[in-house]
């Protein structure tokens, strides 16, 4: 199983990505790959808006070419979208050529400037090239939603205990992680209210 939060070497020793938001502030970025996806993104989104939430969406571009309203939504509702790819490749085992074609061929319709890879898989060149023209944005917390092994309760655990002021935490609005995500999302929005945090979207992500 993924650690729940990345270690903080992890984090200095690769300085040219974005893990957190330095805060002493009680903020919580929460962010959903892999959409947008019928029945499960308008779902996070009706959750979010009960909580009074505002979240980031790392998109996949051919999901938003199918589910264009869902896209509008999001950006309607006032989050944030990144960049998530075409087709969701891995960066080590992709050529850098296709890989920065499926993310030129996303961004068209997701976001020109923030950028999240797949996996968090990127070789030096990927991101030697991608850092000239978007910010790379990863996390310090991972759901692990999307794991089979991770059921609804690990999930709200792996949140709940490893979540900083500043977090990045990543969820799946995906097929794949939709059962853990419907039973986990509604319990870490309350609990972190009733401690008095509140979620924004990435500032960079809102517009571009």
């Amino acid at each position: 199983m993924i650690p729940a939060r990345v270690p903080r070497i992890v984090q200095w020793l690769l300085p040219g990505y974005t893990w957190r938001i330095p805060t002493k502030e009680r903020v919580l970025h929460l962010t959903f790959d892999d959409g947008p996806i019928p029945g499960v993104t308008p779902w996070v989104l009706d959750v979010l808006a009960q909580a009074g939430a505002k979240a980031t969406f790392f998109c996949i571009g051919r999901n938003c070419e199918a589910e264009p309203r869902i896209l509008d939504r999001i950006r309607a509702e006032g989050h944030g979208v990144g960049d998530h790819t075409w087709d969701h490749p891995r960066g080590r085992r992709t050529d850098t050529e296709t890989y920065l074609k499926s993310v030129a061929r996303s961004s068209e319709l997701t976001s020109r400037s923030v950028f999240r890879p797949p996996y968090g898989s990127l070789t030096r060149e990927q991101a030697r090239a991608l850092r000239a023209n978007y910010r790379i944005v990863l996390w310090d917390v991972l759901s692990g939603d999307y794991d089979p092994r991770v059921d609804a309760d690990e999930c709200t655990r792996r949140v709940i205990t490893h979540a900083l002021p500043g977090s990045i935490v990543v969820f799946h609005d995906s097929l794949k992680a939709e059962s853990t995500l419907r039973g986990a999302l509604p319990r870490i929005l309350e609990h972190f209210s009733q401690e008095g945090y509140r979620f924004e979207a990435l500032p960079f992500a809102m517009a571009g």
